[in-house]
């Protein structure tokens, strides 16, 4: 199979290139090159997809099994895909997200039929608007699409509620002791994926001609509490959890750039039914427990550079923020609600 991946070389996205190239997939990677990641095997166009005339030169010759567009975010964008690859493709796969589903939920347990409504975030509002337009172009001009919604998938990204899940600031806080916020009482329940359990249900749908015009969900079926999921954390480093529960809207009243990711997502207890998935992957089972796949990822920010960084800015209006609920918790005001 002849697969482009526009991108190809993120914290999901990295994993599936690795093994469609080991898998025998003459891969093609259109990217800016920014990243420094080299996947062995793959072919690299370099330029950038918003660019038009640089991306329909690099494209117009080749036609393609499947496209996949990790960094498809807006409307604009995938209304330029419909025209580029129309006629180009046998399948194009477009990178949703899970935050996409019901908001606030009615029922924990997700599937892919599961109501797509989040009034909370516009990162998801925007995925939506975007499934909206490729449905449309599949029912109407028989656009092959297939729609992906990842979870939370971890690897080069720390999977926490908040403090900067691309540096190392909270494997920091952790290492010295001081308290991690975790929103509500911490018994909310969440789903992890590493990503290279990910690519294995992944690849099993590129090329697939029986998953043009479906969407799937790809999880783990292993489920944590945000508590859990710190103490993990803070085991792998050998260290005890000091973490600081306060209720999501007492967060996201004093940072309001949380409330998509916290009550558009993270604050609401999940559980994804990964049937569908399996049945037109047969075989697919998420195998990396979270215990085993976060010490790959702490290996990581403890040894690439760009992922070493700590926000010391960011500890600081953290340290503040708990020393402030804390002062309000002695006085008995109690956290917002």
């Amino acid at each position: 199979m002849k697969i482009l991946f526009i991108g190809g070389t993120g914290n999901i996205s990295t994993s599936v290139s690795r093994l469609a190239v080991d898998r025998g997939i003459d891969l093609y990677l259109l990217n800016r090159g920014r990243t420094g990641i080299s996947i062995p095997g793959a072919k690299v166009l370099v330029g950038d997809i918003n660019d038009p005339d640089i991306a329909g030169s690099l494209l117009k010759e080749h036609t393609w099994d499947a496209v996949v567009n990790w960094i498809a975010f807006t409307p604009e964008q995938v209304i330029r895909d419909i025209a580029l690859f129309s006629g180009k493709t046998r399948q194009y796969i477009f990178i949703s997200s899970a935050s996409c589903y019901q908001k606030p939920v009615t029922n924990p347990i997700i599937t892919e039929s599961t109501p797509l409504h989040n009034p909370y975030w516009e990162y998801s509002r925007n995925k939506i608007a975007c499934e909206d337009i490729l449905t449309a172009a599949y029912r109407d001009k028989e656009f092959p699409i297939t729609i992906v919604r990842p979870s939370h998938t971890y690897d080069t990204i720390l999977p926490i509620p908040l403090g900067g899940s691309g540096t190392s600031t909270v494997l920091d806080r952790i290492r010295k002791n001081k308290p991690v916020i975790v929103h509500g009482d911490g018994t909310s329940l969440w789903v992890l994926t590493h990503s290279r359990d990910f690519a294995l249900g992944f690849s099993g749908l590129m090329g697939n001609a029986a998953a043009v015009g479906h969407a799937f969900h790809i999880t783990s079926d292993e489920v944590l509490t945000w508590n859990q999921i710190i103490e993990t954390i803070a085991a792998a480093l050998h260290r005890e959890a000091n973490i600081i529960n306060i209720d999501s809207q007492t967060i996201c009243s004093r940072f309001p750039e949380f409330t998509g990711s916290l009550i558009g997502d993270k604050a609401n207890s999940v559980i994804f039914d990964n049937t569908k998935i399996k049945r037109f992957v047969p075989g697919y089972q998420a195998v990396i427990p979270f215990r085993e796949g976060i010490l790959e990822t702490i290996e990581k920010f403890d040894t690439v550079p760009r992922l070493m960084v700590i926000d010391e800015e960011k500890n600081r209006t953290f340290d503040r923020f708990i020393e402030e609920v804390k002062h309000f918790r002695a006085a008995g005001i109690r956290d917002t609600k």
